[in-house]
């Protein structure tokens, strides 16, 4: 399980933050304030730290400083300011990434799983039943040759790698692909999109050894 480091002064946002990070299979320590982050990032070993940069008794850019002198992680800045200015300056500081609150969820997970496997904290590579995808090159291959999906299929792939020991329902999967595709994905499209990527990536569809669906609930990875 990675450990997320997650250093933000608002009470609200903090117990927010933690229960979706926890939900998406990551352990959260939190810290309220730069000092705290302080005596934290010494005595505990994170794989990653979303910091704020404002907080009550300094600055996230000082904290980022410090993790980079204690822990080789990747920090992505959590700021509610999107001006080119303290963009820059965070980046500068040694940030790998930054996100503007408010923020979309999903985003906000993404943007840490790719921060995790440049980092490589998380291998980029995925096998089971003969398939092998290189989230990394974006590369799919099917028992040595390579497979073309759509962006759509691609994506939909990604939710079942990136969440391997969840029951995905269809409403999660339908969000999942609103956000990816910008335009309206519907419960018969759904279906569609579902089978097709099958078609594609099981041995025999009729009998799926990778999506598999859970009657009632949704879908969920088939074990490798």
């Amino acid at each position: 399980m990675k450990q997320i480091f997650l250093v933000e002064d608002d009470k609200e946002i903090a117990k927010n933050l933690s229960l979706l990070l926890r939900a998406e299979g990551f352990a959260v320590t939190h810290a309220g304030t730069k000092g705290e982050a302080a005596e934290l990032i010494g005595g505990q070993k994170f794989d990653l730290a979303l910091v704020d940069i404002s907080l009550p008794d300094g600055n996230g850019y000082a904290v980022c400083t410090e993790i980079r002198e204690a822990q080789d992680i990747p920090v992505i800045f959590l700021t509610a300011s999107g001006d080119e200015a303290s963009v820059v300056t965070g980046l500068n500081m040694g940030a790998d990434d930054y996100i503007i609150k408010p923020f979309r969820p999903r985003e906000l997970i993404a943007r840490i799983r790719a921060a995790l496997r440049k980092s490589g904290r998380v291998s980029s590579a995925f096998e089971a039943g003969g398939l092998s995808v290189d989230t990394g090159s974006g590369i799919v291959k099917k028992n040595g040759g390579e497979v073309f999906l759509s962006a759509l299929e691609y994506r939909l792939l990604l939710v079942f790698i990136n969440n391997p020991e969840s029951i995905i329902t269809r409403e999660r999967l339908l969000s999942e692909l609103w956000d990816a595709a910008g335009e309206y994905v519907g419960d018969n499209t759904l279906t569609v999109y579902i089978k097709r990527l099958r078609e594609k990536i099981e041995d025999d569809p009729g009998e799926p050894k990778i999506i598999l669906t859970v009657r009632g609930m949704g879908y969920r990875l088939g074990r490798r």
